[in-house]
């Protein structure tokens, strides 16, 4: 393995455990269970999984390293001539289990193909109640991260990470976004050291939000209204998520790859998703994105 390489595996590893470390201060009772896993191609990875816990009900922060044969299909997609690749990465879901506090998701990968390497990565937060407040400082926290990297750097990322997680056949966003990058190539030790700071920028953006709404009350009907906002998180992640489709395609750890599903989803016919004003106005976010950043909303 090249030097570069262990650079970016050491970093994915520390960032899993700082991450599970702050997570777990928040599950006294409970500990985020290590689970090691082989791929048959080549390489491998570990997952720590929680289930069950008082505050988060399902969560798992995945590192893969792993290298091997592209199948043809992704070696079609990235129309290379050789087959060979290395890709490692951490890459995260946590659902809580109180609609207060909002479900999230990042992931800072790096890939190497042929003679192309780039980085992908991003975090995105989907609430089910409307809290503007929060919702500004997880983007500024990553607005500061991307300044150091590009000027333009939080605007592209924040329309990107919009983009992409939206639902066409929903014509909604799964949540209200953050940032998501993909294919950073030129200067590899630049690129790599706002990776680094947008790690570090997740655990500024989502720690607080779980420290101002673990002990908040909820109703049953936000309770049921975070169980069908759940089923549209299913149905990005097995129709459009890249990561998802990349795994599958190229015979990854399956449950690792699935940890992102939540354990309890309501799909019921025609559910009514604006019944009252906190579930209009969040819709309203949903179908048209705000720019949290520097909102005053």
């Amino acid at each position: 393995m090249s030097e570069f390489r262990e650079q970016v595996v050491d970093f994915v590893r520390d960032l899993q455990s700082r991450i599970v470390s702050a997570l777990e201060a928040h599950e006294p009772q409970m500990k985020f269970k290590k689970v090691s896993w082989e791929r048959p191609g080549g390489g491998g990875g570990d997952t720590r999984v929680i289930s069950g816990g008082q505050v988060f009900e399902k969560g798992g922060v995945n590192v893969s390293v792993v290298h091997g044969q592209l199948p043809p299909k992704m070696q079609e997609k990235f129309k290379s001539k050789t087959t060979d690749f290395f890709a490692t990465g951490v890459s995260l879901v946590i659902h809580p289990r109180s609609p207060q506090v909002p479900t999230v998701h990042a992931n800072f990968r790096y890939f190497e193909q042929a003679e192309r390497a780039w980085f992908g990565g991003g975090a995105d937060l989907t609430p089910y109640v409307p809290a503007p407040e929060l919702f500004r400082h997880f983007h500024s926290c990553f607005q500061k991260a991307c300044a150091s990297y590009a000027l333009d750097a939080y605007t592209r990322f924040k329309k990107e990470c919009d983009e992409y997680f939206f639902l066409p056949h929903r014509g909604e966003t799964r949540g209200i976004g953050g940032v998501f990058f993909d294919y950073l190539e030129g200067d590899r030790e630049k690129t790599f050291e706002f990776v680094k700071k947008s790690g570090e920028a997740f655990i500024e953006a989502y720690i607080p939000v779980v420290e101002k709404t673990k002990g908040l009350k909820y109703s049953e009907r936000q309770k049921k209204y975070q169980l069908i906002r759940r089923g549209r998180y299913v149905e990005f992640n097995l129709i459009y998520d890249r990561g998802t489709l990349f795994g599958l395609e190229t015979k990854g750890n399956t449950e690792s790859i699935l940890m992102s599903l939540p354990p309890e989803v309501h799909f019921d016919f025609q559910a009514d998703l604006e019944t009252n004003e906190e579930e209009r106005q969040l819709m309203g976010w949903l179908k048209k994105p705000v720019e949290w950043a520097d909102a005053q909303t």
